[in-house]
């Protein structure tokens, strides 16, 4: 059975929402002060979140035994595997549950794969751009060599392909470049 103790939740609510004025490193004091140990994150929305939980389960109680017990049940029937096998990248691959596709490597890599519509509302109308095979772009039926042609040709302003569609940066290079 639970644990019930009378607390004040005025009180409580009130020392939970002091948690979100405090800093980072009085968050950190105060976590290892509930869980007598260090806490390796610096980030403050998770500190406040788990402090909060853990002032709630003293003040209210935490779980029941029978919810402990039945925890450590489960995680002890469990093969909980931490780290891949060593043989994990050696084994052969089963060829009934892969698949795979190549993409032509002169292709650019903010591209979706070949045979793929992109679609964004603009306007009032669905632009729809299909990728092709051969690195081509097509759209209401016509075919053009890049992205930004074909989208300025179905808006009737100069766009930035990739813009347009928000296919983002090439990978590896920074915004700007």
């Amino acid at each position: 059975m639970r644990q019930q103790t009378t607390v004040d939740s005025s009180k409580l609510r009130a020392e939970i929402e002091g948690l979100h004025h405090l800093t980072t490193g009085q968050l950190k004091d105060r976590y290892r002060e509930l869980f007598r140990e260090e806490s390796r994150s610096n980030h403050k929305q998770f500190l406040v979140r788990r402090i909060a939980w853990r002032i709630q389960a003293n003040a209210l109680g935490g779980l029941s035994e029978r919810a402990r017990q039945r925890a450590l049940t489960i995680a002890d029937d469990a093969d909980l595997r931490i780290r891949a096998p060593k043989n994990f990248l050696r084994s052969p691959v089963d060829q009934m549950r892969t698949a795979e596709a190549r993409v032509d490597p002169g292709l650019d890599p903010r591209l979706p794969l070949p045979g793929t519509p992109l679609i964004r509302r603009y306007q009032g109308k669905d632009i729809v751009v299909h990728v092709r095979h051969d690195g081509s772009f097509e759209c209401d039926g016509r075919i053009f060599s890049s992205l930004s042609a074909a989208v300025t040709q179905a808006t009737g302003t100069r766009w930035n392909g990739f813009a347009f569609y928000n296919l983002g940066h090439r990978p590896g290079v920074k915004h700007g470049e």
